[in-house]
């Protein structure tokens, strides 16, 4: 019998370009991914065939507090009771830019909008406006979002969207200074990721001297410093993620965690912006749309009251540490990297994803899943049962990467 995922993959064909888009589309992952989703609750995802599955995508991020969070459905209840998108902005949007600029020290303001991408260009225009120059540092291969000048796949654009960008290596403050040294004291702004997480390559954690010297860097050449903490803000620290380095950047560019699921992004920066940042014309027709603010703000409220990033890392700890451990005990090379709330797992010399291709299809046959290639996401639903309940099963997933391709 035909399956109801592949009936939409179909219909989708004939309507979509592609049948599929962008990093939701299975066709780009290893065989045996479902495309198409019927609900989530908790840590859980229910595909449109009926099967159940551990989630540690957390739909590529977004989902921080577990599907479906109580707090967070009351709050958005509540708003679209009222009016969700109206002529103006409601009073949440107040609300929610008056408690980001309390809990994240580096945010004097905030501005709304999307998606990461949307943040992340509003903070080069912020940083272009104010300095009056256009060259924008970048580490190389790094993930800014999905516009012409960041997009990892430039088909469609052309040169002159990435004309005023210069790469350095991540972590190597010298190849930094070499760049903003090539820019001729042309440099509107440093854009940075708080970690290396490049897909299809280890994650590589920022170092003390890197995230300190980037900082001394900018001030020294006018610069400004935008850390871009869509993928990581509010699971390492609600605060900023680099707040542990004792760093705060002029901008942060959030998304994805900010609103468990419902679509928003923000930007926040210091007074010295200000003006700079009200001088921009940036705006979308949904920008303003209160539920999105009512979930964010029940989201951040909740993470703080709960202390969700300790939560999550503690989730993350247990999957880790059990992970290693099986590994090791079928006699599998493994590399774990990243934060353990945003985790990822390659096995040793598997250059074509071989290994990695077996044990993540093993796992989703199983009910769990996990991505071969990209980084995985924890959220606060994950607790210390569901955790035990998704290492039962990647034991036997790892059981049968051992028997397929021996110990390694």
């Amino acid at each position: 019998m035909t399956s109801n995922d592949a009936r939409l993959r179909e219909r989708a064909a004939a309507v979509v370009p592609g049948g599929m888009y962008g990093h939701l589309n299975t066709a780009i992952f290893t065989p045996g991914f479902p495309q198409f989703f019927e609900r989530g609750d908790g840590c859980r995802q229910f595909d449109v065939d009926g099967r159940e599955y551990l989630d540690f995508m957390c739909s590529w991020g977004p989902v921080v507090l577990g599907h479906r969070h109580p707090r967070v459905e009351e709050a958005v209840a509540a708003q679209q009771s009222r009016g969700d998108c109206l002529n103006g902005p409601g009073p949440i949007m107040v609300e929610l830019a008056e408690l980001l600029v309390d809990t994240v020290p580096s945010a004097d303001w905030a501005l709304f909008a999307k998606n990461g991408t949307d943040a992340t260009t509003q903070a080069l225009m912020v940083a272009r406006a104010a300095t009056g120059r256009a060259t924008v540092l970048k580490a190389k291969g790094a993930y800014h979002g999905a516009d012409p000048w960041c997009t990892p796949i430039p088909t469609g654009t052309t040169e002159a969207n990435r004309a005023d960008l210069i790469d350095f290596a991540y972590n190597d403050l010298a190849s930094a200074e070499a760049a903003a040294d090539a820019a001729a004291g042309d440099v509107a702004a440093i854009i940075v990721t708080p970690f290396k997480h490049d897909s299809f390559a280890d994650q590589e954690l920022a170092e003390g001297v890197f995230s300190r010297g980037l900082r001394a860097l900018a001030d020294r050449v006018g610069a400004v410093l935008i850390l871009d903490d869509v993928r990581a803000g509010f699971r390492l620290d609600l605060r900023g993620s680099w707040e542990t380095f004792g760093v705060r950047p002029d901008l942060t560019a959030w998304s994805k965690a900010i609103a468990n699921g419902y679509p928003l992004a923000a930007l926040t920066g210091t007074d010295a912006l200000r003006e700079a940042a009200a001088s921009l014309y940036t705006t979308g027709s949904f920008w303003f749309s209160a539920t999105p603010m009512a979930a964010a703000k029940a989201t951040i409220e909740t993470l703080r009251d709960e202390d969700g990033p300790a939560r999550m890392a503690r989730a993350g700890t247990l999957l880790r540490d059990g992970l290693r451990e099986q590994a090791d005990r079928h006699g599998l090379a493994i590399r774990q990297t990243g934060p353990v709330q945003i985790p990822w797992l390659a096995f040793a010399e598997d250059t074509s994803l071989e290994r990695a291709a077996c044990w993540t299809a093993a796992c989703l046959e199983l009910g769990v899943y996990v991505h071969p290639w990209h980084n995985w996401f924890l959220s606060t639903a994950h607790g210390d049962e569901d955790i035990a309940a998704a290492l039962e099963r990647t034991d036997i997933a790892f059981a049968r990467t051992a028997a397929r391709f021996g110990a390694a």
